[in-house]
């Protein structure tokens, strides 16, 4: 018997559904394309009579596929070219997200 459809990753990786394309690129390694969902929350935040607007772009894929990347590898997404900012971060499902920094 099959377990619940959340212990297949790929099962939330559709093309059809939230995920999308994206290319990344080890600064060892050779480019490939994996499949993850894309996210930017806003953020505004106010520092006394100071205020800031940012965005903190992140990419959830699998684990396995990303296993090799580290800070300031290459990921473009939707022609879009980012810096991973630190190694991934593991969530303990076989996920794990890639904090983005865009390059402009």
């Amino acid at each position: 018997m099959a377990g619940p459809a959340w212990e297949n990753p790929d099962a939330f990786l559709q093309l059809d559904d939230f995920a999308t394309m994206a290319t990344v690129t080890p600064r060892e390694g050779v480019p490939r394309e994996i499949r993850g969902i894309f996210d930017e929350p806003y953020f505004n935040t106010q520092i006394g009579e100071y205020e800031a607007d940012a965005t903190q772009p992140r990419f959830t894929c699998k684990e396995s596929d990303v296993a090799d990347l580290q800070a300031k590898d290459g990921v473009e997404i939707d022609g879009k070219s980012y810096l991973l900012l630190t190694g991934l971060q593991p969530d303990g499902t076989g996920f794990a997200v890639l904090s983005l920094a865009a390059v402009s």
